[in-house]
């Protein structure tokens, strides 16, 4: 029996060399999935705004499971390396286990301690959560061979919704909680959560390259903690020609004012209600520099930033 499972698992690798091989041009992703799972709803549109999400330079692995090879995406440039590690040991270990030793290869150091590697391994291999796919099958395609693999994360309630957002340095004068930073709020990741924000504290989307926003959408709080939500926070904007902006937005024949400046430069064009904030940015605004959220009273509780959702103008 041992004998035939070590030639089932031999093939299976090779299989995947194969269909590696032959993907290779056809796209900028390989995502690789059976035909026995069963996958949440969007999964598509979730795993693609994730992976645009990520820096091409850093990750090799995107994980949409924890089981296994499911649910795996790799950028179609490394297959070949991928390809090469698996045909050299194929005959000695699933595949699951040699992309580990992959990644080990690629940047562990032997004269560092296994907390240096975890670590460095851990900027290659990147878990989305919650899983989007659950095996369901039983019977392997070895005969004789139950498989009752079941994936803990899958169905677990959302607490966190990640968008492709424009590229950004992100700050906040908020104490951060734990490892609930507003850098992995902004890349869809986690959420950001806070210690209680005071009047003045703020958080601050600065762009990269100044970009035409059509509009945003911010959710505060989640299902574990729905509480911790920001309350009097207005959404500002600060237009790359600030000159322009005045004239053209700022004021007009019908109205006196149509935005508030703050004294720094910044427009106010929105607020947060029960929670969320959402609007449209006006398009005389032209390129923005950067939004931010501004606190404008001591608020009662923490605060959770569950969504970040910025529209680029098409």
């Amino acid at each position: 029996m041992l004998l035939l499972f070590l030639r089932w698992r031999t093939k299976q690798n090779l299989d995947y060399c194969f269909l590696m091989m032959y993907c290779q041009s056809k796209g900028t992703y390989y995502v690789q999935l059976e035909d026995d799972i069963v996958a949440r709803p969007n999964f598509f549109t979730t795993m693609k705004n994730f992976a645009v999400q990520q820096p091409l330079e850093d990750w090799m692995i995107l994980e949409f499971s924890q089981l296994g090879f499911i649910g795996k995406m790799f950028k179609s440039l490394d297959l070949s390396l991928i390809v090469e590690f698996m045909l050299m040991f194929y005959k000695d270990k699933p595949i699951d286990w040699l992309l580990d030793h992959i990644m080990w290869v690629k940047v562990c150091n032997p004269e560092k301690d296994a907390k240096h590697c975890d670590r460095q391994k851990a900027n290659l291999r990147i878990r989305f959560k919650p899983s989007l796919f659950q095996h369901v099958g039983t019977h392997s395609s070895l005969a004789g061979k139950i498989q009752k693999l079941k994936d803990k994360d899958f169905g677990k309630q959302t607490l966190h919704k990640g968008h492709a957002n424009p590229l950004a340095e992100v700050t906040t004068s908020l104490k951060t909680y734990q490892h609930f930073t507003l850098e992995k709020a902004y890349l869809g990741e986690d959420f950001f959560w806070a210690f209680t924000p005071v009047a003045g504290d703020f958080i601050r989307i600065r762009f990269f390259t100044p970009v035409r926003i059509e509009r945003y959408f911010f959710r505060s709080g989640n299902i574990e903690h729905p509480g911790d939500k920001l309350y009097n926070t207005s959404v500002e904007v600060q237009p790359f020609d600030n000159i322009q902006a005045e004239k053209e937005a700022l004021t007009d024949d019908k109205e006196k004012t149509k935005y508030r400046r703050t004294e720094d430069g910044f427009i106010r064009i929105g607020t947060f209600q029960n929670g969320i904030a959402e609007g449209e940015v006006d398009p005389s605004f032209g390129p923005l520099e950067a939004m931010r959220l501004s606190v404008l009273t001591d608020s009662p509780v923490w605060v959770i930033l569950s969504e970040i959702f910025i529209k680029k103008t098409d």
